[in-house]
């Protein structure tokens, strides 16, 4: 362990976690983050509002909006309209953050390897790229192979990784790994907590060894850490909770 620490400007909240007071009030949850001291948000979810006013509502907060999760229907179904409103937003990344249940075999992920390929051209196109935001069971085994690394092996051009620290340890797999193996694929994270019973938790307030992965998180690429918590029992106080955990730790 060293003195290291996340630079100020890496740590976001991914705004699922604000899901229930973001729908009361946009603009003001914005601002309270920033109040917090977080520097950057993953926008999931509009609340009705046009990507361009939830531009401004960031903008007047002080905060940078750096991707954007966009439903895995919307590669065949408007994806130039989706990369728009990202480029809108003035996010770097457009996201997918799972693939249907129905593509989940050896076959569904070559399925969708390919459509992330053709997706990741137009996005690189746009001046964007491509990320894939994973689940345990992204993991799975199936005739022999890892669902997940059908998708590592798409080119690194087209197709990088939004990492969900919780999901993949819950998928029995060990993210320091990851960015070792991987260099450069892994540009944002989603830094999620386990609880002793496998639940979620604040951040730094599990049992993750996120000082261990983020030793290694500059070989993965890792621009990005935001925070995300599944079903916060207080959003604001797993807000700020998590924030300490982030800033305080060193690796």
């Amino acid at each position: 362990m060293t003195d290291r620490t996340i630079p100020a400007d890496g740590i976001g909240m991914h705004l699922y976690t604000m899901r229930d007071v973001l729908a009361q009030d946009y603009p003001g949850t914005l601002k309270r983050l920033a109040g917090i001291g977080y520097r950057t948000v993953g926008v999931s979810g509009r609340f009705e509002h046009s990507a361009a006013e939830i531009r401004g509502f960031a903008d007047d907060a002080g905060l940078a909006i750096v991707l954007e999760h966009v439903g895995y229907a919307r590669l065949s179904d408007d994806w130039a309209g989706a990369l728009a409103d990202v480029r809108t937003l003035g996010g770097q990344w457009a996201v997918v953050p799972s693939i249907p249940s129905e593509l989940h075999s050896v076959e569904g992920f070559k399925t969708a390897a390919a459509a992330f390929v053709e997706a990741g051209k137009a996005a690189r196109d746009a001046g964007l790229k491509l990320l894939f935001h994973n689940h345990g069971h992204d993991f799975d085994e199936a005739d022999g192979r890892v669902l997940y690394d059908i998708l590592l092996d798409v080119d690194p051009e087209l197709l990088g990784f939004e990492l969900d620290l919780y999901w993949a340890v819950d998928g029995g797999h060990d993210p320091a790994k990851l960015f070792q193996e991987h260099p450069g694929r892994f540009p944002a994270l989603h830094v999620k907590d386990m609880a002793a019973d496998g639940s979620w938790e604040d951040v730094g307030a599990g049992k993750l060894d996120f000082g261990a992965m983020f030793a290694h998180a500059e070989s993965g690429g890792v621009e990005q850490y935001l925070v995300e918590h599944d079903k916060p029992t207080d959003a604001w106080q797993s807000a700020e909770r998590s924030y300490r955990g982030l800033t305080e730790l060193r690796y």
